[in-house]
């Protein structure tokens, strides 16, 4: 999967210590204190975009932890290894074909 550049400098402008890795077949964004919606705990938290299909979902979102909201999302993967660390993601499906920025958005939404 090759995304554009001009996505990937989108991204880099809205979080400065954004990186990118790769892990078998799938691209990850790494996001190191990313602030969550309001109302969330804790209020920041490592997170990782795999802006691939993956485990029967177009995009995913990981988390460090699994985080209280004042939506329950139901916590469907935990403690996934990935570069070396568990994560945690939620259920939740988001439209394909968006923009980094518009999916990590959209992924967010889950946890409002």
């Amino acid at each position: 999967m090759d995304i554009p550049q001009e996505q990937i400098e989108e991204m880099k402008g809205l979080f400065k210590n954004i990186s990118s890795c790769s892990e078998g077949k799938y691209i990850y964004f790494f996001m190191p204190d990313l602030q969550l919606p309001e109302g969330c705990v804790p209020e920041k938290i490592d997170a990782l975009l795999c802006p691939m299909s993956r485990d029967g979902y177009d995009s995913r979102l990981f988390f460090a932890e699994r985080i209280k909201s004042c939506n329950s999302p139901n916590w469907n993967a935990n403690g996934i290894r990935i570069i070396e660390r568990n994560w945690h993601a939620f259920s939740w499906k988001v439209p394909p074909n968006l923009r980094l920025t518009q999916m990590l958005a959209a992924h967010l939404r889950g946890l409002q």
